[in-house]
């Protein structure tokens, strides 16, 4: 099969849904199908082995064409050149770190357009995309990676003939940040193009059902390929001497940040732990950095400072030497986490995860039996989690190997492949 991504990409920090994609296409690529990871908008940002030939892809609906085509009419006519300098890889990156500069009536503006590509003004990057697809790609599948791609769809689909899967991807929370009208506009084209795609996949079944009832769509219709990662360089490692309570994702309130610093402090304070480190690692962008520097005050003022490690964009050694030297890992997520790459990778690395009772968690965790839920959005119950797990050494040890051979046997991005290859060969066959 010849297969396509079209990968949303970030441009400056590491996201889960680039990550997924680019595991799940080079273990396609390993089986002996023609792939493809196209990138939109931003280059990608990966920590790991990019899928061969993956350089030589051009940046599609690159975010400084996009942002002057919607605003001034005079950039929709400008000539190819002249674009493909502003969808330079360095000019791009230094666009992605000023990014959180954008309004938010922008995001809205440009995410409705998106949605409805085929009639924005952006019409002459759709063709620049379908007829690269066409004249060079040639492919038998299209995969969309996040859903707030689905207006391609149509296009996709009558200038190839090919089918397309659509992935979701925590849209949910991108939309509803957005002002109205924009919020509404854009649930509406969600659910008005989603019907034309051949499948919709998701991460995980709590997620499918969350999106099947805000877009009024049967359970039966969405499938789930569960993401997984390359496990390469993952091992277990031995617990520090001093324990260690560890946090790796985007440093926002909307992973938790927050609590997870409001939790930390309630263990010192209501548990006289005077010992427990906390390390903080992840993505952080230029627009994080206010709500740092104010938990950094926070644990400050409560004596907590020089027990608390930041460790802001880690590589991908890094960030298993990082994994590998915890006692715990928590990322108490506020919203509707469609997966999180993070629990697995903690898992992997033989770390008991300490996850809120929501979102996929509990699936993860129920499948792997690597580590506990406690209540979202309550800092005292993840504290007296951490608190007891602490003091339970044969209790982290069961979790820690428990989690690592879960994450082998169902969460390692061959089984991803192999579950999506079923899906593949299916919409393939049928096009044929």
């Amino acid at each position: 099969m010849k297969i396509v991504f079209l990968t949303a990409g970030t441009g400056s920090y590491y996201c889960g849904a680039c990550m997924r994609d680019n595991a799940l296409a080079r273990e396609l690529h390993r089986a002996g199908h023609d792939v493809t990871l196209a990138p939109m908008y931003l280059p990608l940002i990966l920590d790991e082995t990019t899928l061969v030939g993956a350089e030589k892809v051009p940046v599609f609906f690159g975010g400084i064409n996009v942002f002057l085509q919607q605003k001034i009419p005079l950039f929709r006519k400008t000539p190819a050149a002249f674009d493909r300098l502003l969808n330079s890889t360095g000019l791009l990156r230094w666009a992605a770190r000023h990014s959180h500069m954008t309004s938010a009536r922008t995001h809205g503006e440009m995410a409705v357009e998106m949605l409805n590509v085929a009639t924005s003004p952006l019409r002459k990057e759709l063709d620049k995309l379908l007829d690269w697809l066409g004249d060079i790609a040639k492919p038998d599948l299209v995969c969309l990676s996040n859903a707030l791609l689905a207006g391609f769809t149509p296009e996709l689909k009558r200038r190839l003939g090919a089918p397309v899967a659509v992935f979701f991807q925590g849209e949910d929370s991108f939309l509803d940040s957005l002002p109205e009208p924009y919020r509404t506009q854009c649930w509406a084209a969600l659910k008005h193009h989603l019907p034309a795609a051949d499948a919709l996949i998701s991460p995980s079944r709590r997620y499918a059902d969350y999106m099947g009832r805000r877009l009024g769509l049967a359970p039966a219709s969405i499938e789930i390929v569960p993401n997984g990662i390359s496990l390469d360089g993952y091992t277990a490692g031995a617990e520090p001497a001093v324990p260690t309570i560890g946090y790796l994702a985007r440093l926002c309130r909307e992973k938790g940040l927050e609590l997870l610093v409001d939790a930390f402090i309630l263990l010192a304070r209501e548990r006289a732990d005077s010992r427990t480190l906390l390390k903080i690692a992840g993505a952080a962008t230029a627009g994080d950095q206010p709500l740092i520097a104010q938990l950094q005050k926070r644990l400050a003022a409560a004596g907590l400072s020089a027990r608390v490690t930041w460790l802001p964009n880690v590589s991908r050694e890094e960030k298993i030497s990082f994994l590998r030297g915890l006692t715990l890992f928590s990322v108490p997520t506020l919203y509707e986490e469609a997966f999180g790459l993070y629990v697995v990778e903690a898992m992997a690395c033989g770390v008991p995860v300490v996850q809120p009772d929501s979102a996929s968690f509990p699936e993860i965790i129920g499948a792997t039996g690597g580590g506990l839920c406690v209540p979202p959005q309550d800092p005292r119950a993840l504290a007296d989690a951490w608190h007891h797990l602490l003091a339970d050494a044969p209790r982290r040890t069961a979790l820690g190997k428990s989690g690592r051979l879960g994450v082998e046997k169902r969460f390692g991005a061959p089984t991803m492949a192999q579950h999506f290859g079923l899906v593949a060969r299916r919409l393939t066959h049928a096009a044929d």
